[in-house]
């Protein structure tokens, strides 16, 4: 027996609405606000905490060497860093609330803060 037989036009109704319902929930859930600082952290402790108003460059010591925070444009990334894979600086600019860029082998990240951060599994 064909499995389509049994469905209905109203049906097809119900999974577009659900999907549509889906889509909206996700981007309200998904969504972070902006960020008004960034914490830099060393060795695991609070190396800084900087606004992200003024455009600026921060040098991070770490057990590998200096790792250099780029801040522009409401915006931080990990512009250099002396680990091998350089993941933390591929990582790109951050811009909402939560978002967060890890050096694992130099222990240096930066988070930003404030506003609302975006849904995590960390946070359910």
């Amino acid at each position: 027996m064909h499995r389509l037989a049994h469905f209905k036009p109203g049906d097809s109704l119900i999974l577009l609405l659900a999907g549509l319902g889906t889509v909206w929930l996700t981007t309200l859930a998904w969504h972070g606000g902006a960020a008004d600082k960034a914490i830099i952290r060393s060795g695991g402790k609070i190396f800084r905490e900087v606004t992200l108003a003024h455009d600026t460059e921060i040098s991070v010591p770490g057990p590998l060497g200096t790792s250099i925070v780029a801040i522009r444009n409401h915006q931080a990334r990990i512009a250099s860093d002396p680990s091998p894979r350089q993941y933390c600086v591929r990582q790109g600019w951050l811009k909402n609330a939560g978002e967060i860029a890890i050096c694992l082998p130099n222990e240096v990240s930066v988070e930003l803060s404030g506003g609302d951060k975006k849904y995590d599994s960390l946070n359910y």
